[in-house]
């Protein structure tokens, strides 16, 4: 028996159709379904068009479906039959809404997508007559078929509301068509028709790096082209996707898109791949499948430069500034070179003398620390990131500093406006005595010293210690009265600190005691401040000039310069997305931690150094930054409360597993490749590491011993970014924070786009707390807890609002140097705008 289709096409009459199409109407109003039953009906039907049609009669779909009802009738299913009704009413408006669709679109594929947006978006919110009725008001006549399908994009974008927040992956299905479409056009124009071809002809315009083709051969390529799985495009939801499609995929000189988004995914894996040797297809699969399912995100200098001419790979750089003029100059210049390839920069001020000190015996005539971080200021605007946004640069100051009071006030709108700074990011350095004292003695008094008259005088530098050897330090300089102090209460200081975080959002707090005991390579020196995003923790040490000679070299008398390059801070970041991450599944976590950590120490060999200090201290700590987004995605998930203590046995059990695997992925990879440089004598080989944090199960003291025995590949292993743009790329919610609002309008260059919190619906709604409206506290104790397993440190906001007091803001940086947070990032108001550096988005 024939059955012709409303397309015309003729297909033969299958019952099981009809049995899964009364099971549908079951299931629809919560009914019990009675298989033999369904079986009884459904031959019932197939009676029915034998007896009630003569022959030769062409029966079509509209009249099985009728006798589908009649059927259900008759069996007394009543409710089952209005469903029924409704949903062959439900798809009637469905085709005719494709059918007004295709009077603006000729192009079947369109169409397509429509069709199985149908299918894969079932609720009524997603019924595509919203998407007509509110493309009917863009379109004008005499449009194009690519304007149609721009106002489309738009249409359904602006659809996008907490009440149907999944019009946003709907627009990404119309815009990855676009691009798709986009790039099309132009390869069949330049005949490029495989992946070999376009990475030929990419590398062939300097837009792809010679390495490429260099290390894999015309069946590698084509093999992992097979592996490319076009159907990942459809996890983006629209800001995602606009996002990497705009910032990220390689364009040609005329701006046109020539890369899809795999085939950036699978280039950034090949790249990252390339030292693994004979392994390097395994591992480029595996690195593709964590990127292009959106498990994990690279920092953004790695998904930007990675397999191109100039991979430049790292996110942030950290230099110590000396007290001379050559190494503040040369500080400086390093700094405008790492600008130059777009990299971060955080820079310690705090061996530089005070204003006011002597300079070659002469009193009196320093100009202090202000007027050189005004040159950082001035330097960041003048050697932009690629063109693409200015420089980004922190500069840290220790809070016993003398120049303190005036740096506090570098971006406040009080002050001498000479020595503003408004383009840096400042940041103090802060012992715990400070803190005790600000909790137990607040109107105690504050000593501020110039560090080049404490060297001078008692012979030792009070910033190259901490913890109580820096008390007794502090304690002995404010009893010696040949060095000069500036005095006012901790009060005072504390007035001086909230006032300017109020402001402006800053200065960042660098708990440096807590970082330093912390640190699992003391024995190689010691860490003075962070990175412009407050997660790096890692040993620093100023680059010193050896000696300055004149040679001669085929005939000219040449000046040669040696320098000792001291540790120059390098972060290589990528952060893995907890939203997207079943983290109750150790296996799968395991797996995705094992390849990321692999990759994040490739990026260490891979990488275009923009100064050779970098290189040099890169190589001989092999230091990475594993880090987490999705923080709040993933506890909603999970079905638990910011709120909550559920939320810190929650995150102590997650971090201790991510840091478990990470240690072990990072010691698997020394067993096969050898240990970091320094790894003798550190912590980790001691097994101090394990005992400082309370790690003594089983499975620790296995690991601990695998370690002592093998060592491990990366001198630090964790540190939780900030991700702003990353986190947007994958659909999820920054770092660690609270989402902001769970709906919010974003413009973007004229259109507003509505944004949503990931999976938001009647269930997760009062689970994405705002952020401001969150007890901070519990943000603190929760960044405390998270602590305890990260080895460097976390990108770690407060969300206060106009209620806070000041009693109230210290409380919360007491609280965290009680709970052992190492630093704090943003304290952001609710109409403060601070804006995350992307260098360090991971």
């Amino acid at each position: 028996m024939k059955i012709r289709k409303r397309s015309g096409e003729e297909k033969e009459f299958e019952i099981s159709k009809i049995e899964r199409a009364m099971k549908k109407a079951f299931i629809s109003v919560g009914k019990p379904i009675d298989e033999e039953k369904i079986k009884e009906m459904a031959k019932s039907v197939e009676e029915k068009i034998h007896n009630n049609f003569p022959k030769g009669h062409e029966i079509n779909v509209e009249e099985i479906q009728d006798l589908v009802e009649i059927t259900l009738l008759e069996n007394n299913y009543y409710t089952v039959v209005k469903s029924y009704i409704l949903y062959r009413a439900s798809h009637h408006m469905m085709r005719k809404t494709i059918e007004d669709f295709s009077d603006y679109f000729k192009d079947l594929n369109i169409i397509e997508i429509m069709k199985n947006i149908q299918e894969d978006y079932k609720e009524d919110a997603y019924n595509l007559s919203f998407l007509y009725s509110k493309f009917s008001s863009f379109a004008k006549e005499n449009m194009n078929e690519e304007e149609y399908l721009n106002i489309l994009i738009k249409a359904a974008s602006e659809l996008t509301s907490k009440e149907a927040p999944k019009w946003e992956f709907i627009a990404a299905r119309f815009l990855s068509y676009k691009i798709k479409m986009s790039i099309e056009s132009i390869t069949n124009r330049l005949e490029i028709f495989t992946f070999r071809d376009k990475i030929k002809y990419l590398t062939d315009e300097n837009l792809y790096g010679s390495y490429i083709l260099e290390n894999y051969s015309s069946s590698d390529i084509d093999e992992l082209e097979d592996y490319l799985d076009e159907s990942r495009n459809n996890l983006f939801n629209y800001s995602g996707l606009d996002l990497v499609m705009k910032r990220y995929l390689i364009k040609n000189h005329n701006g046109e898109v020539l890369e899809s988004v795999q085939e950036m995914f699978m280039g950034i894996a090949m790249h990252l791949a390339i030292p693994e040797g004979d392994n390097k297809i395994i591992w480029a699969k595996k690195i593709y499948d964590i990127l292009s399912n959106l498990k994990v995100t690279m920092a953004t200098p790695t998904m930007s430069n990675a397999r191109k001419p100039y991979h430049q790979l790292s996110s942030c750089f950290i230099d110590t500034v000396p007290d001379s003029l050559d190494g503040i100059y040369r500080s400086i210049t390093n700094f405008a070179q790492v600008s130059k390839h777009g990299g971060g920069m955080g820079l310690y001020f705090g061996k530089v003398r005070a204003m006011g000190s002597d300079i070659r015996g002469f009193k009196g005539v320093a100009g202090g620390v202000s007027r050189w971080i005004k040159l950082a200021n001035d330097t960041a605007v003048a050697v932009d990131q690629l063109g693409v946004r200015q420089g980004a640069v922190a500069v840290y100051l220790d809070i016993w500093h003398k120049d303190i009071a005036e740096f506090l006030q570098l971006k406040t709108n009080n002050g001498d406006d000479r020595m503003k700074a408004h383009d840096v990011f400042p940041g103090i350095c802060v012992p715990n005595y400070f803190w005790k004292l600000a909790d137990e003695d607040i109107d105690a008094n504050w000593y501020m010293m110039c560090p080049h008259e404490i060297e001078s005088v008692k012979g030792y530098c009070l910033e190259d210690s901490y913890g109580e050897e820096w008390l007794e330090k502090y304690l002995d300089c404010v009893d010696d009265d040949r060095i000069e102090k500036r005095v006012i209460s901790v009060k005072d200081m504390v007035r001086l600190i909230i006032k300017s975080c109020v402001e402006t959002g800053t200065p960042f707090i660098f708990n440096r005691d807590i970082v330093n005991e912390a640190n699992p390579n003391a024995h190689k020196g010691m860490i003075y401040c962070s990175n412009l995003c407050t997660e790096i923790a890692q040993n620093m040490s100023a680059i010193e000039l050896a000696k300055r000679e004149i040679k001669i070299i085929d005939g000219e008398e040449i000046v040669v310069e040696s320098t000792k390059a001291g540790d120059f801070v390098v972060c290589n970041l990528a952060s893995l997305v907890l939203g997207n991450i079943d983290v109750n599944n150790n296996e799968e976590l395991e797996e995705i931690i094992n390849t990321v950590v692999r990759a994040l120490d490739n990026v260490i060999d891979l990488n275009y150094y923009p100064i050779p200090y970098a290189k040099i201290t890169n190589k001989k700590y092999r230091s990475i930054g594993l880090g987490t987004s999705g923080y709040h995605h993933c506890l909603v998930k999970n079905n638990i409360s910011f709120e909550s203590e559920e939320h810190f046995d929650f995150a102590d059990k997650l971090y201790e597993n991510i840091n478990y695997y990470t240690i072990k992925a990072s010691c698997n990879i020394a067993k096969e490749k050898g240990h970091y440089d320094y790894f003798e004598g550190s912590k980790w080989q001691s097994g101090e590491y394990f005992e400082y944090r309370d790690y003594n199960s089983d499975r620790w003291e296995k690991l601990k011993s695998e370690v002592q025995k093998f060592g491990i590949r990366n001198a630090y292993l964790m540190a939780i970014a900030p991700t702003g743009s990353t986190s947007i790329i994958a659909g999820t919610t920054a770092a660690v924070d609270p989402v902001m609002k769970r709906y919010f309008l974003e413009e973007k260059k004229g259109q507003i786009v509505p944004r949503v919190a990931p999976g938001l619906n009647p269930k997760t709604f009062w689970l994405y707390e705002n952020a401001h409206e969150i007890d901070q506290n519990y943000v603190v104790k929760a960044a405390g807890i998270r602590q305890r397993h990260i080895d460097q440190s976390q990108s770690l906001n407060l969300y206060i609002t106009t209620e806070y007091t000041m009693s109230r803001i210290l409380g919360l940086y007491i609280n965290a140097y009680k709970e052992g947070v190492k630093t704090i990032y943003y304290v952001r108001g609710k109409s403060l705008e601070v804006e995350d550096c992307d260098s360090c988005s991971a």
